[in-house]
């Protein structure tokens, strides 16, 4: 059983309440924080191991040391609650049902990064969530948690919800900075970094809910008892949106050192494929990384037994790994249709592609015209070839990772479900059925009855 840290309080009646999680330990942290210096926090977050929860998993510890520190200047710290990735919903979860964690988490990480002003910038979808939010921020302020000479320590703090307008690329940190200034949610060519030059060229550190929620728990336990949770670098709990052929969809707060088999099919977490279908792949960590056919998904490239963690997901490279990414977790059944789906997802990128690079702006729509060729009976086998070809001069060409993010699910499905495509070319009149690729089934997993 996972130690909760996070959602350990999520279903305590009226959780979202400021009594009621003052009364459950609320804003112990901020207590704490107050009677450390900056820098002291700082190093906890650095001991604890925290990555990044957005995606990239960056160290937290380490990006909030990057910010500079000039005289004179105010700092910032941003939230980016532009949770748009296809497959992944956990912050909105943490957002909704317990929303002073985040507050309280902000508190501590403003102190710590000597941010006077601190926003959250949150997806335009997300009406109702901006008003559970705003809600509690004012409920902070009202009992001085937030506003003037924060407990008397002479620390000021004030926070700000503004929602975007609906644009995936503003999850990305640089055009999100853009669109709060706002600007049209153009990412920026990097360097500078928002740690130098941020929102309205002032330093800024960008994380999202989740790294900064987990602020809360680092400080109250300490940074050492955090990293002894989980296993090597991947430390501490990590909230995972599970969804598509699965019992029990939903948010799981998992230890990162279980394994992808226990995921999928205990009854703790996903509780298995509903009618005893077969797993066929699954998409790890949101739409924006590799897809994994059933073998490979929970066996490593060594033969060990594949961990739901940041190293674990990624062994062996995208021959055959994946990523962690944002935890976005789907599981695709037996009678699912490969190209369909990543149809689907390029589909997804050439709408939300800013237009910016060329690779990406003409590469998306490119993908996207190709793949619903194949789908639809129309494909020839040079089609494939220029799929792949296609896919490969959108990586790393683009001032930001949309391109990239765009082009892994196309090079995955075509590396590992050849195949399905070439069936597709092969079987114009059948296409549009379902049940294809009975070859990348894992038969050794034991289906529960």
């Amino acid at each position: 059983m996972t130690k909760k840290l996070l959602l350990e309080k999520i279903d305590v009646p009226g959780i979202k309440t400021y009594d009621v999680y003052r009364r459950e330990g609320g804003y112990r942290s901020v207590e704490k924080a107050l009677t450390m210096k900056p820098e002291e926090i700082v190093e906890e977050v650095k001991k604890s191991g925290l990555r990044g929860r957005g995606g990239a998993g960056f160290p937290t510890g380490l990006k909030w040391s990057f910010i500079a520190k000039p005289e004179g200047i105010p700092r910032h710290l941003v939230v980016n609650a532009d949770e748009s990735e296809p497959g992944t919903f956990k912050d909105r979860y943490l957002m909704e049902f317990i929303p002073h964690y985040l507050i309280e988490g902000m508190i501590v990480s403003s102190f710590a990064l000597g941010s006077n002003v601190s926003y959250i910038y949150i997806r335009g979808e997300y009406a109702w969530i901006t008003d559970i939010l705003d809600q509690a921020i004012a409920e902070a302020k009202q009992q001085g948690w937030l506003g003037k000479n924060i407990l008397g320590s002479g620390f000021d703090c004030e926070i700000y919800t503004q929602r975007g307008a609906g644009a995936y690329i503003c999850g990305e940190e640089t055009a999100l900075l853009e669109s709060l200034e706002g600007n049209r949610g153009n990412p920026r060519i990097k360097p500078p970094f928002p740690a130098v030059k941020g929102v309205w060229q002032r330093p800024t550190v960008v994380n999202n809910v989740e790294t900064i929620a987990a602020v809360v728990p680092i400080i109250n336990d300490g940074g050492e008892a955090y990293s002894k949770i989980g296993i090597g670098k991947s430390t501490g709990t990590k909230l995972i949106s599970a969804c598509g052929n699965i019992n029990k969809p939903g948010v799981y707060e998992i230890d990162m050192t279980i394994s992808v088999e226990e995921f999928i099919y205990s009854e703790e977490y996903c509780g298995g494929i509903p009618h005893g279908k077969r797993l066929k792949a699954c998409i790890p960590g949101g739409s924006s990384v590799p897809i994994l056919p059933a073998n490979l998904l929970l066996t490593t490239a060594k033969g060990e037994k594949r961990l739901m963690n940041y190293e674990s997901l990624s062994d062996g490279g995208f021959a055959t790994g994946s990523m962690m990414g944002s935890g976005g977790f789907i599981v695709l059944d037996e009678d699912q249709c490969v190209v369909r789906h990543t149809y689907t997802l390029a589909r997804f990128y050439r709408h939300e592609s800013c237009g910016q690079c060329s690779p990406c702006r003409e590469g998306t729509g490119w993908m996207e015209k190709i793949l619903k060729k194949i789908e639809s009976g129309n494909g020839e086998m040079k089609d494939i070839d220029l799929l792949w070809d296609i896919q490969r001069k959108i990586e790393g060409n683009t001032i930001c990772p949309l391109g990239d993010a765009a082009a892994w699910p196309v090079a995955a499905a075509i590396r590992h479900f050849r195949d399905e495509f070439e069936w597709h070319v092969n079987n114009p009149e059948l296409c549009l059925q379902q049940n294809y690729g009975l070859a990348h089934y894992a038969d050794d997993i034991q289906v529960p009855a």
